[in-house]
């Protein structure tokens, strides 16, 4: 589903160039979770934003289905991230004056402005939504504010909001840095699930070395280069 080729970061230090990634090369199978592992300032939320094409490499190309996605043009980037990627952050995001129910459908509705978005829903938006909102457990919590639930509910939203247009691919970066050791292993637990049910490749970032054995696949990043990898 995406391919790494021979990724560099550079941000200008100055008269230097500090190297966030250095040839960073990886394969990450489609309907799988891969997690990137690694310690604050390891480079892997670096990674993730050039993978999931919210920036670009200094070299290297990246791959999504089969597109090369450091020649799209900034539009062509914009239609991919809108129709076929999904994004869970650390901080929820949720919209305060919308249900749990709006916050999910507001995506739908955002998806439904692209030709691909629409056809990708091919049942009502009513149907979606309550789909997504069961598929995380909040079967009972559709009309309950951001306020009025906890941080693990909040961030099951956030996921149901992620994959309700039906994302090839989900980037999750550090999703349970904020919650508790139980519900975050909740939520990875969701990850999984979102795999294996609805076929979405799924690629997370952490340092919580207990949720590594979860994961079909791990990277170990240090200092921007990836120095070891597990498969399941």
């Amino acid at each position: 589903m995406i391919r790494a080729v021979d990724v560099s970061r550079g941000f200008p230090v100055g008269d230097s160039v500090f190297w966030g990634l250095k040839h960073i090369n990886m394969e990450i199978p489609a309907g799988k979770l891969t997690i990137l592992k690694g310690r604050s300032g390891s480079g892997k939320t670096t990674l993730l934003n050039i993978l999931s094409a919210l920036d670009r490499p200094t070299e290297g190309e990246v791959y999504i289905d089969g597109v090369d996605v450091t020649k799209l043009t900034d539009r062509e980037r914009d239609l991919l991230r809108r129709t076929k990627v999904g994004y869970v952050y650390q901080s929820v995001a949720l919209i305060p004056m919308m249900t749990a129910y709006e916050n999910v459908e507001f995506a739908l509705r955002l998806a439904a402005k692209t030709k691909e978005g629409r056809e990708r829903l091919t049942e009502s938006r009513k149907e979606r939504v309550e789909a997504c909102l069961h598929m995380v457990g909040l079967g009972n919590r559709m009309t309950h504010m951001p306020q009025e639930m906890s941080g693990g509910e909040q961030q099951r939203v956030a996921i149901a909001r992620a994959v309700a247009a039906r994302p090839l691919v989900l980037f999750a970066d550090e999703p349970t840095a904020e919650l508790d050791t139980n519900t975050g292993l909740q939520v990875v637990k969701i990850f999984k699930e979102l795999c294996e049910k609805e076929g979405i490749t799924v690629i997370m970032t952490t340092h919580d070395t207990g949720l590594m054995d979860i994961g079909d696949q791990v990277y170990e990043l240090e200092d921007g280069e990836v120095i070891g990898r597990k498969d399941d």
